[in-house]
């Protein structure tokens, strides 16, 4: 049993209680598990989210830098604080479908994000990759996108082993103005 909380039968356990900050609530991550923002086809007119962000405003949505051909983006979904994606303005799936000046310009902002990441937040690693495909692990297949992934010296602890859930200090409007903002020095 939680710090305050009772046993009183007809009270639901852990409802308005305080409890000393002994839970954790990452509410995020159902909207991503139930499907929310994902595509309901292959097409980009299938409610693509990575076809509809750019048309928003880069506070809404979350867009650190914008370039001819790809923008980088705040994941609604991190790993870690300042998970970031590389995505082409094109809807395309598979990397190997990138044009040359696409292809050059995803490894220029993932260079870039990195550079901003380290100037913004002290990152003392990356995981950087993309997942190709639904069976491989891509949450949204039909638009490439490519991860950038922050990591510090103990970033990983019993949180997201035992408990299945990351600790982000900071909202993401406040870390995406943050990257925007170290953005020209990367």
């Amino acid at each position: 049993m939680l710090h305050g909380m009772t046993s009183e039968p007809e009270q639901q356990i852990g409802v308005g209680i305080p409890d000393a900050f002994q839970r954790l609530w990452t509410p995020h991550r159902m909207a991503y598990i139930q499907g929310e923002n994902k595509p309901t086809g292959p097409g980009a007119g299938d409610g693509c989210p990575f076809c509809s962000i750019p048309e928003k405003s880069d506070e809404d949505g979350l867009i650190i830098a914008r370039g001819e051909r790809v923008y980088a983006v705040l994941n609604l979904y991190p790993y870690n604080g300042g998970h970031l994606m590389v995505v082409p303005f094109r809807h395309i799936a598979d990397y190997t479908d990138l044009d040359e000046a696409e292809t050059a310009e995803l490894a220029d902002f993932t260079k870039r994000s990195m550079r901003a990441l380290r100037s913004a937040s002290g990152a003392h690693g990356f995981n950087v990759g993309m997942n190709q495909g639904a069976v491989a692990g891509a949450g949204i297949a039909a638009h490439l996108h490519q991860h950038v992934v922050p990591r510090w010296g103990g970033d990983t602890n019993f949180l997201p082993v035992i408990g299945h859930t990351k600790v982000l200090p900071q909202l993401l409007a406040d870390t995406r103005k943050m990257l925007a903002d170290a953005w020209p020095a990367a």
